[in-house]
């Protein structure tokens, strides 16, 4: 039972901006889950979902871990990216990613969980920074400039 009500959770949040566990509770009881608002927080919290911003002060729940393989949507990507990025460079074959203290670790699992059109090599992470290794130059300059397009500018 938890398991489907998971997994509705999940599809839930994917097909709705819901930002309110009060939402998430009505869909939740119209897909045919008789829950409470303490079920619904529960689940928020073993599924480490967030509320990300989507814009204009909006918000919606998203996961903010990846099942194995690419799971993440090009929006989520977007969404996520300019929350956690400050900067992104690259020298030779190598990208550079600068973000914001403690975000470094899930900015580089999204990039690694993304189907690009470059060929990345590998990627490491630090606190504040990752790195990914690119198969060419040519690769790291056309992904470092792909980047900086979801950097939000403060």
């Amino acid at each position: 039972m938890k398991n489907d009500r998971h997994a509705k959770i999940l599809e839930l949040i994917e097909q709705y901006p819901i930002d309110r566990q009060e939402d998430l509770l009505a869909h939740l009881n119209e897909a045919g889950f008789s829950v409470t608002q303490a079920t619904v927080s529960r689940d928020i919290r073993q599924l480490h979902l967030i509320k990300a911003s989507v814009g204009d002060g909006k918000y919606r729940y998203v996961s903010s871990v990846s099942a194995k393989g690419p799971r993440h949507s090009q929006g989520r990507f977007e969404t996520i990216f300019r929350e956690s990025v400050l900067k992104a460079d690259w020298a030779g074959h190598t990208l550079l990613v600068m973000c914001y203290p403690g975000m470094a670790s899930a900015a580089c699992e999204l990039f690694d969980s993304m189907q690009w059109d470059f060929d990345v090599v590998g990627t490491i992470s630090g606190d504040d920074t990752f790195m990914a290794l690119m198969r060419t130059e040519q690769d790291a300059e056309a992904i470092c400039h792909e980047l900086q397009q979801y950097i939000t500018r403060h």
